[in-house]
């Protein structure tokens, strides 16, 4: 790791030449993670309630929707102009399978249970970033992959644990697809700005998300309404404080703080839904996220060993 102690002043990534303060990003991930905590809690309180989870999302999207429409405004059609809608359309297919398989699991199985499952998604990335990205891969990180699956296993114990086949198939695919949405948004930052990728990310999801909740609709109540913003406000909220947290420091240094979420999810199982995780839940959670902050570790020693051997750039030419 390039970052000096915080202490002594913020240091310079070598991902982007700028600063870097892991105290501040530390902080930005740490609130991010108790939104994403309450989030779930309430798509669970509201599917509980009756809403179905693809429903939910559709809310959810909608609510998001609005909360984009002062930039959107702003920037009008020349701020969405774009070359690469094609991509675009389909990340938010990706995205909203994600989603819908996200809320669907966390009404199907403990959100504890769902939440750690969630954090094989970085495996997932790593497979795809080999097949369709051609990325090299060596083989301690496979290692951590296969490492991380065997967490996953844990967690799951087919043939001993009472947890539903069908809520863990869905949380795995959750992550896996949002593996494939990270894979795309990576491609997409390289000409796109992450203002525009949010913001076609809303405008396609709530159409595209409709279309399911309308097999399962059912008219909310003002009080499902209420909760359904709440899940929203909640959602937005933590998307903007993970976005912070990346921006003021390197992942690899602040991902770790992100298994607090699954500690804050935990609590608000047992507080609300009384639902006490296992102690191979704890297990399997610990490998999984331990072999995922391998995985990310080495992607950045990878891409800045990449950088290094980059040629300089020719200086412009006069004129």
């Amino acid at each position: 790791m390039n970052d000096r102690n915080p202490s002594a002043g913020p240091s310079v990534t070598a991902a982007a030449g700028r600063p870097s303060n892991v105290v501040a990003g530390g902080a930005w991930m740490l609130t991010a993670c108790v939104l994403f905590a309450i989030m779930t809690g309430l798509v669970r309180q509201v599917s509980d309630s009756g809403m179905h989870p693809w429903e939910v999302a559709f809310f959810r999207n909608l609510f998001g929707l609005l909360v984009m429409a002062p930039w959107i405004a702003r920037a009008g059609i020349a701020g969405l102009r774009t070359a690469r809608l094609p991509l675009y359309t389909l990340r938010a297919f990706v995205g909203m399978v994600s989603m819908l398989c996200w809320f669907w699991s966390v009404a199907l199985m403990p959100i504890t249970e769902a939440t750690a499952l969630g954090f094989t998604a970085p495996f997932f990335v790593t497979i795809l970033a080999a097949v369709i990205l051609k990325e090299v891969v060596r083989l301690r990180r496979w290692a951590a992959v296969i490492v991380g699956f065997v967490g996953a296993l844990v967690i799951l114990r087919p043939g001993f644990s009472d947890l539903p086949a069908l809520g863990a198939a869905v949380a795995l695919g959750a992550a896996a697809t949002q593996a494939a949405s990270t894979i795309m948004i990576k491609t997409l930052s390289r000409t796109e700005s992450p203002n525009a990728i949010v913001a076609y990310m809303t405008i396609y999801l709530t159409p595209m998300s409709l279309v399911p909740a309308l097999f399962v609709w059912a008219t909310p109540s003002w009080e499902q309404i209420g909760w359904m913003f709440l899940v929203g406000l909640f959602g937005t909220a933590a998307h903007l404080c993970y976005t912070r947290a990346l921006k003021a420091a390197d992942a690899s240094a602040i991902v770790p703080v992100d298994f607090a979420r699954l500690v804050f999810v935990a609590i608000i199982g047992m507080v609300f839904f009384s639902q006490i995780p296992s102690v191979w839940t704890w297990v399997g959670a610990a490998v999984i996220f331990a072999s995922g902050i391998y995985v990310i570790r080495r992607e950045t020693i990878a891409a800045r060993e990449g950088r290094a051997k980059a040629p300089p750039l020719e200086p412009p030419a006069a004129g």
